[in-house]
């Protein structure tokens, strides 16, 4: 955690024991993408004591210095992850709600040439690409809602 610290403390961001944990479940989560929800969750199974308003402020707090970067790929929910620098686009089931990273120099030089043809020059874009699984057996797909019988 001794580099944490030092990276708050580079962002301006006192090393507050929250802070340093959620830092620390970025970097060491399998899950890229997480919700403030699924934070809150798996610090208490940690058996850390970090508030639910606490998750927000401090997600909102890394989102501001450019420690995480926030997507919003369900209209109600919104995700962050660990900004690491190199631009990529997302993948987003709409069964399950996996995401899969993807970069593509087509298509990031094809973004470019459209914008020129536009009459302007891309600073920068997220793409989402809303998808549907084609795997039958997709071990993350939701049971499909049978209904009132």
């Amino acid at each position: 955690m001794g580099n944490d610290v030092k990276d708050l403390k580079a962002l301006g961001l006192k090393a507050t024991n929250p802070r340093l944990s959620i830092l620390e479940l970025f970097r060491t989560s399998e899950q890229r993408h997480l919700s403030a929800d699924e934070v809150h969750r798996l610090l208490a199974r940690e058996n850390n004591d970090v508030g639910l308003a606490t998750v927000y402020r401090v997600l909102t707090q890394f989102v501001e210095s450019g420690l995480l970067e926030k997507h919003q790929f369900e209209s109600d929910k919104s995700v962050y992850e660990l900004k690491v620098g190199e631009h990529h686009d997302h993948l987003v089931c709409a069964n399950c709600g996996h995401v899969e990273e993807f970069y593509d120099e087509n298509l990031e030089r094809r973004q470019q040439k459209i914008a020129k043809e536009h009459g302007f020059a891309l600073r920068e874009h997220a793409l989402y690409l809303f998808v549907d699984c084609l795997n039958e057996r997709c071990s993350r797909r939701q049971p499909q809602d049978q209904g009132d019988a």
